[in-house]
């Protein structure tokens, strides 16, 4: 069996042929050379001892990539043909030695990856990630790259689905990568639809393409009867008549354009999670990010619908709930006071559903739960120039009757939120102090102090905001 120094020989004896072109061709001096030898068998030998380790390798293929990348800079420099030795090469073989002895270490597969991305060896990567997910098949986070390559570098959706799909055979429990494959079904959405919008296919593109009532061209002709030999059509169609079930419309009514796929990938992650609703709530605020698409308010609502029912009195539940009207509606959308009013009627229709709850004390807890995110939801909007002075005065005036449930829960100091931590409590008063209201944070210090009295971060509210 070969030793240590016979193996370190061996890979230094195979880079004899690169020392001697790079000296050849004046690239490195006899010195620079000779330092670059001794620096590979230093190296080498600590590789092919006992007890090397995956940062060895990682610290070993970090040198050769910066002295690949010292060659090609002074290759340019020198005007220097191309060698026929790279490092490429090299740093391949290092990285490759490296998972193969310590195939465990996700790291080093994922410097492998990133050095062949780099170098856009893209069947170097397709074999790598191969490689990998073999031998790491309950690591949710690969499969998530996996599949992310497939869908940003290749464009290959088919092929990312089957990723996530996979990994969700051997992770079924993890909840990110539920997550990660509904975004992705989201995405793919919002591809398709920019690319139909870009080709003037949807119904945004045929109502701008489409000419006015009293500009068409036969506006003025009184359309007449036509005679066929199957009988008389009761009126002539002109140019400005809606088609009915196109090809157009039936395409964008397929369930792949609707929203079918991503409410099957909701319905089966939280199948594995029933009455997880802070996992769904998540899942809804992924669905609620894509609020350009027609399909995200119907996909909303069929969320809501199975939060609602699995969990009625769940916080998170009736925070989706309580949004879902005015998701994706802007301070100057012409949709927003509708949208506003539904959200207060539900807030306040939930606040008086808590109240015939039994538990006083899980009906106080969820009221301020609810009131906090409703705080948090409305401040963006306060925060814009542009939003009506009568939309504004409304959002004031709720956010002041929500910090009010927020107190009534403060007055409970073994219970609160904040008593078990308080970061949520905490973000609310910053808020309130970045919007200006101060009056509504200094009611709130003193029960606040009373039950955290030693928080540096309410301390400093206790001072009026200058």
């Amino acid at each position: 069996m070969a030793g240590a120094s016979d193996k370190a020989r061996f890979f230094l004896e195979q880079s004899v042929p690169e020392l001697q072109e790079l000296l050849r061709k004046k690239i490195f001096t006899k010195e620079e050379v000779s330092s670059i030898a001794s620096k590979r068998s230093a190296f080498e030998h600590k590789l092919n001892a006992r007890g090397s380790t995956a940062s060895d390798y990682a610290r070993y293929a970090e040198y050769e990539t910066n002295l690949d990348a010292l060659r090609r800079k002074r290759s340019k420099r020198l005007g220097v043909k191309a060698t026929s030795y790279t490092g490429e090469r090299r740093v391949f073989s290092i990285l490759d030695r490296a998972t193969r002895k310590f195939h465990g270490d996700i790291g080093l597969w994922l410097q492998l990856l990133a050095f062949a991305r780099k170098q856009k060896a893209n069947k170097k990567v397709t074999q790598i990630i191969t490689d990998m997910l073999r031998l790491h098949p309950t690591s949710p986070a690969l499969w998530v790259y996996a599949a992310d390559y497939a869908m940003d570098e290749r464009g290959d959706v088919t092929e990312a689905r089957s990723y996530m799909q996979r990994g969700l055979r051997f992770c079924s429990g993890s909840r990110h990568l539920w997550s990660e494959y509904l975004k992705l079904e989201m995405i793919y959405l919002a591809k398709i639809m920019a690319r139909r919008h870009i080709l003037g296919l949807d119904a945004r593109s045929s109502k701008r393409h489409t000419a006015p009532k009293d500009e068409a061209p036969d506006a003025d002709i009184i359309p007449l009867s036509l005679i066929t030999m199957e009988g008389v059509v009761s009126e002539q169609q002109t140019p400005n008549t809606p088609r009915q079930n196109t090809a157009d419309d039936r395409v964008a009514a397929t369930p792949a354009l609707t929203g079918a796929i991503p409410i099957v990938v909701f319905d089966s992650a939280f199948g594995k999670f029933p009455g997880d609703a802070v996992f769904g709530a998540q899942m809804f605020d992924i669905v609620a990010g894509f609020d350009q698409l027609q399909c995200t308010r119907s996909i909303l609502r069929h969320m809501v619908h199975i939060l609602m029912r699995a969990a009625p009195t769940s916080p998170a539940a009736l925070n989706c709930f309580i949004r879902e009207p005015a998701v994706g509606l802007g301070a100057t959308s012409a949709a927003l006071p509708g949208g506003l009013i539904t959200v207060l009627d539900r807030f306040d229709s939930t606040v008086q559903r808590l109240e015939l709850l039994d538990k006083p004390l899980e009906k106080v807890r969820t009221r301020a739960n609810i009131s906090r995110d409703m705080i948090r939801w409305i401040m963006p909007y306060l925060g814009t120039s542009e939003l009506d002075p009568d939309i504004r005065a409304v959002l004031t005036s709720m956010v002041k009757t929500a910090w009010g449930h927020c107190l009534s829960e403060m007055e409970s100091e073994t219970t609160s939120e904040l008593a078990k931590g308080g970061a949520e409590t905490i973000t609310v008063f910053e808020l309130l102090r970045l919007h200006g209201f101060n009056d509504l944070v200094q009611l709130g210090i003193k029960p606040a102090l009373r039950i955290r009295p030693e928080e540096p971060r309410l301390l400093a509210f206790e001072a009026p905001n200058p």
